[in-house]
Protein backbone atom coordinates (compact mmCIF):
# COMPACT_ATOMS: atom_id res chain seq x y z
CA UNK A 1 0.00 0.00 0.00
CA UNK A 2 1.25 3.56 -1.10
CA UNK A 3 -0.10 6.09 0.75
CA UNK A 4 0.84 10.27 0.11
CA UNK A 5 -0.87 13.21 1.33
CA UNK A 6 -1.71 15.96 -1.89
CA UNK A 7 -1.62 19.63 -1.08
CA UNK A 8 -3.49 21.13 -3.61
CA UNK A 9 -4.30 25.36 -4.51
CA UNK A 10 -7.30 25.97 -6.62
CA UNK A 11 -9.29 28.96 -8.41
CA UNK A 12 -10.72 30.55 -4.89
CA UNK A 13 -14.64 30.46 -7.80
CA UNK A 14 -14.06 26.77 -7.78
CA UNK A 15 -13.87 26.31 -3.86
CA UNK A 16 -17.44 25.04 -3.08
CA UNK A 17 -17.73 22.08 -5.51
CA UNK A 18 -13.71 21.17 -5.36
CA UNK A 19 -13.88 19.20 -2.03
CA UNK A 20 -16.52 17.06 -2.93
CA UNK A 21 -14.70 16.44 -6.43
CA UNK A 22 -11.84 15.54 -4.79
CA UNK A 23 -13.68 13.15 -2.20
CA UNK A 24 -15.11 11.39 -5.24
CA UNK A 25 -12.06 10.49 -6.67
CA UNK A 26 -11.20 7.13 -6.61
CA UNK A 27 -8.04 6.61 -4.67
CA UNK A 28 -8.67 9.28 -2.37
CA UNK A 29 -9.21 8.22 1.23
CA UNK A 30 -10.14 11.70 2.77
CA UNK A 31 -10.48 15.12 1.06
CA UNK A 32 -10.10 18.41 3.78
CA UNK A 33 -10.60 22.08 3.57
CA UNK A 34 -7.57 23.68 4.88
CA UNK A 35 -6.09 27.47 6.06
CA UNK A 36 -2.94 28.40 5.19
CA UNK A 37 -0.94 27.96 1.74
CA UNK A 38 -2.78 25.60 0.34
CA UNK A 39 -6.45 25.62 -0.10
CA UNK A 40 -7.64 21.39 -0.16
CA UNK A 41 -5.37 18.12 1.38
CA UNK A 42 -6.06 15.43 -0.17
CA UNK A 43 -5.31 11.58 1.33
CA UNK A 44 -4.48 8.98 -1.19
CA UNK A 45 -3.90 5.15 -0.69
CA UNK A 46 -3.39 3.13 -3.62
CA UNK A 47 -1.80 -0.72 -4.07
CA UNK A 48 1.20 0.77 -5.86
CA UNK A 49 3.10 4.10 -6.98
CA UNK A 50 1.91 3.65 -10.74
CA UNK A 51 -1.61 3.88 -9.32
CA UNK A 52 -0.21 7.29 -7.40
CA UNK A 53 1.04 8.25 -10.37
CA UNK A 54 -2.38 8.02 -12.04
CA UNK A 55 -4.50 9.54 -9.20
CA UNK A 56 -2.62 12.52 -8.98
CA UNK A 57 -1.86 13.22 -12.53
CA UNK A 58 -5.01 12.38 -14.83
CA UNK A 59 -8.01 12.05 -11.77
CA UNK A 60 -6.90 15.18 -9.39
CA UNK A 61 -4.82 17.11 -11.29
CA UNK A 62 -7.32 17.91 -13.94
CA UNK A 63 -10.17 18.69 -12.21
CA UNK A 64 -11.55 22.14 -12.76
CA UNK A 65 -10.16 24.96 -10.58
CA UNK A 66 -6.86 22.57 -9.49
CA UNK A 67 -3.87 25.41 -9.95
CA UNK A 68 -1.21 23.80 -8.00
CA UNK A 69 -0.29 20.20 -6.91
CA UNK A 70 2.15 18.99 -4.03
CA UNK A 71 2.47 15.46 -3.43
CA UNK A 72 4.27 14.65 -0.22
CA UNK A 73 4.84 10.56 -0.11
CA UNK A 74 4.21 8.65 2.90
CA UNK A 75 7.66 6.73 3.87
CA UNK A 76 5.46 5.38 8.05
CA UNK A 77 2.18 5.66 9.90
CA UNK A 78 2.38 6.59 13.33
CA UNK A 79 -1.10 5.85 13.66
CA UNK A 80 -2.71 3.03 15.16
CA UNK A 81 -5.29 2.22 12.65
CA UNK A 82 -2.63 3.01 9.43
CA UNK A 83 0.05 0.97 10.29
CA UNK A 84 -1.44 -1.68 8.21
CA UNK A 85 -0.70 -0.20 5.20
CA UNK A 86 3.21 0.31 5.80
Amino acid sequence: MVAAIVLINAVPAQLAHLGRALADVEGVSAAYSVAGDEDFVAVVKVANHEELAEVVTKRIAVLDGVTRLRTLIAFRSYGAEDERYF
